[in-house]
């Protein structure tokens, strides 16, 4: 018989005696629990102890997280959080230098507990540590380890990052602009500093008058890819955080200026060519921690275009009128206009019709609706000035045809700028998790502006190639966005690059692949090939179930989702070989293959698991409903519910490990495998299969037919058997 639900089987352990196997209550007073245990040992003062974990964190149990605890799992008695945090306090303000390095280091290690955290913070511990870090006495591992306590406190969310001194910033930027300082005390300053401008308004502009960007190129400019990470995450902290009317100040020389400036700064050669050659074309792989916050500098670098795609062109505004008219002098070289009033206002009319606009009075309307909005006209200048013979080609050659196949510049001009707006999600905020970077976005000064420059040409040859009319606009724009996606896809590490994927791209090419994609849709549909299909079906599904559980088996590496530092922290999951046990546990970095089962100390009987749940249904995307929930994570999560009330709860790397586990979940349980990959992987495969049989069917050899027989013709019937 099955023991209660409420009963868990656990051994506690204690320094120099034998473990005790008890059976623990989970209906029980957690203290009655420790003063029985303390009794088995005859260990007196019971309230001065507490239940920890063995293995992993070795976090304290308390009444909100003992139902945490399963069968088998190994605790630990140990003195309680309070108790602790008075000793270590204590320990930290002692005289002895040997007694206070050894108490820093226990406390960095507690720090990350939330109940010792809230007792050592409840006796002011984090002030102490702030003194000792504003005294300037601590230096090498003491200091390294008082700043990851501190660190590993605040990141709790007990204590508000307002409360924070000056002097405590000032010293904490000064290990970041030492030219020499021990990499380990770097690195956490440099969380210190991102921590505070992400949480703290005031803080921003305090850690801005410190920090300047010529000293985090230096820090761009090492070996070390931690460091480089953590120094691109403050840029990127300061960039997110920074008011709107000081993201577009410009000024010239961006060593010397504070990080308030960002706009021009991410924009200046310097700091992007240090970006390119020191990191992304480093000889190291980039990580997934660095890869991310390389996305984030991109999209708040496009978002800095944000306020011109939602800028209205003012049609009564001169200044913006000119902009066009230098459009088209470029265009038609506008020094033989003539001198009469409508003269001049029938060429112009003429010439903006074929400049491609779609308002040919007043151009300045085509411009009024965002986005893209003045964007679009700010590219078309661009191009028409420096690319002048590019744009001067495109729009002669449309001009001058008369078959009504030109291809309009100025309306293509304003749907790319959009398009390319929403391929690039201008405006929108960095999805957490996501490492969707483009190096070769970080190749060019104007990578924004030479990206459309790449795109008008494709748009231009792509036309010709469909041989479209006026009526065949958006048709043309959606190959176009589908060669532009198909490219990025390829992760082309230059605008050249680009540029010869686009070629291998063109509209035959287009027409190719979709046509290939379409065969498992389309495929035939005659009723012996579609009797195949049904035949076939039922076993390469099982072929795809058993890859699945096979890939559980293996394993797979998630990350913790909210974890705000660089640190990484991960946990790994892994099907017991025969396929009756879920096996995971933390990991203190991401594994290069597969974590044994001796690792992973946590496990989940199948038998336990009640469903399988996705999205937004997950409980760990429930919690964050009140913060900004990105679409991307939402994407990759799932949860598996099991007995009693439980869940584990995931946030996959990518779409494949997402398919691969949330298929292979439903399998196990027994249910229909639905994710996108099965479907596709299906369709192959049956795909595949049928043209092999069918193969077969036409390697057929027909024997020769006998001599005719008069007034009796033989007949042949051929019966393939398909199974």
């Amino acid at each position: 018989m099955p023991p209660p639900a409420d009963i868990v089987k656990v051994a506690i352990e204690w320094p120099g005696a034998n473990a005790q196997l008890i059976e623990m209550d989970q209906k029980r007073p957690l203290s009655s629990i420790i003063r029985e245990v303390c009794d088995g040992w005859s260990l007196s003062g019971a309230e001065q102890f507490a239940l920890r974990y063995a293995d992993g964190p070795q976090l304290y149990i308390t009444e909100q997280s003992r139902g945490e605890i399963k069968n088998g799992t190994i605790l630990r008695l140990a003195i309680s959080p309070g108790r602790a945090a008075r000793q270590l306090l204590e320990r930290i303000q002692s005289h002895g230098i040997d007694a206070r390095l050894e108490a820093l280091k226990e406390l960095a290690k507690l720090s990350a507990d939330p109940t010792f955290a809230a007792e050592f913070i409840n006796m002011e511990g984090i002030g102490t540590l702030a003194r000792l870090v504003e005294s300037g006495t601590h230096f090498g591992e003491m200091l390294a380890f008082t700043l990851t306590a501190f660190l590993e406190l605040m990141d709790h969310g007990i204590v508000s990052w307002d409360l924070i001194s000056l002097s405590f910033i000032k010293q904490i930027a000064g290990y970041v602009n030492q030219p020499m300082v021990d990499v380990s005390i770097l690195q956490r300053s440099l969380a210190i500093l991102e921590s505070m401008v992400l949480n703290s308004h005031s803080l921003y502009h305090r850690v801005a008058q410190e920090i300047t960007v010529g000293q985090l190129i230096g820090h761009l400019q090492v070996s070390n890819q931690e460091i480089q990470t953590y120094a691109i995450a403050l840029i990127n902290a300061l960039f997110l955080k920074a008011p709107e009317d000081r993201r577009q100040e410009e000024y010239t020389n961006p060593l010397e200026q504070h990080l308030t400036e960002m706009a021009s700064t991410l924009a200046q050669k310097h700091l992007r060519s240090i970006i390119l050659n020191h990191v992304i074309r480093g000889n190291r792989p980039i990580k997934a921690e660095m890869a991310h916050q390389l996305y984030v500098l991109q999209v708040l670098t496009f978002n800095l275009l944000e306020e011109r795609m939602m800028t209205k062109m003012d049609p009564n505004d001169q200044t913006q009128r000119d902009i066009i008219f230098e459009l088209r002098r470029i265009a038609f070289d506008g020094e033989n206009d003539p001198t009469g009033t409508e003269k001049r206002k029938a060429m112009y009319t003429k010439d903006y019709k074929m400049l491609g606009f779609t308002n040919h009075v007043n151009p300045a309307m085509d411009f009024t609706q965002t986005p893209p909005g003045m964007l679009a006209l700010d590219n078309m200048l661009y191009l028409a000035k420096v690319h002048q013979d590019t744009y001067i080609r495109i729009v002669l050659e449309n001009s001058s045809r008369e078959d009504k196949h030109e291809c309009p510049f100025g309306r293509c001009a304003i749907e790319l700028t959009r398009m390319l707006c929403e391929i690039l999600q201008v405006g929108e905020l960095p999805n957490e998790g996501c490492n969707d970077y483009h190096p070769m976005f970080f190749t060019h000064d104007r990578a924004w502006e030479e990206f459309f420059c790449v795109c008008i040409q494709l748009l231009n040859k792509t036309w010709k190639e469909m041989r479209a009319t006026a009526e065949d606009f958006n048709k043309v724009m959606q190959v176009v966005r589908e060669q532009i996606t198909r490219a990025l896809a390829m992760k082309p590490s230059s605008l050249d690059q680009l540029k010869n994927k686009l070629r291998g791209l063109n509209y035959s090419e287009i027409l190719r692949l979709r046509q290939s994609e379409r065969m498992s849709q389309d495929d035939f549909q005659s009723p012996p090939i579609i009797e195949l299909r049904e035949r076939i079906q039922p076993e390469i599904l099982e072929l795809i179930k058993q890859q699945r559980f096979n890939r559980l088996c293996e394993g797979s590496c998630f990350r913790k989702l909210g974890n705000r530092r660089r640190q990484e922290k991960f946990w790994f999951c892994r099907l017991s070989l025969n396929h009756k046990v879920l096996h995971y546990g933390d990991l203190d970095e991401s594994p290069q293959g597969e974590v044994a089962f001796e690792l992973l100390s946590d496990k989940i009987p199948v038998s336990d698991i009640k469903s399988v749940v996705t999205g937004k249904d997950c409980p760990h995307m429930k919690e964050k409903s009140a913060l900004k929930q990105n679409k991307e994570v939402l994407e990759l999560a799932f949860s598996v519910l099991y007995d009693p009330d439980e869940t584990l709860n995931f946030v996959a790397p990518n779409k494949y490990e997402y398919c691969i586990w949330t298929d292979g979940l439903c399998a196990l349980l027994g249910r229909e495998m639905g994710s996108d990959l099965t479907r596709s992987d299906l369709d192959t495969l049956i795909s595949m299969e049928m043209k092999l049989r069918l193969l077969d069917l036409e390697n057929i050899t027909i024997p020769e037919a006998p001599p005719p027989v008069p007034k009796e013709p033989s007949s042949y019937n051929f019966t393939y058997n398909y199974s």
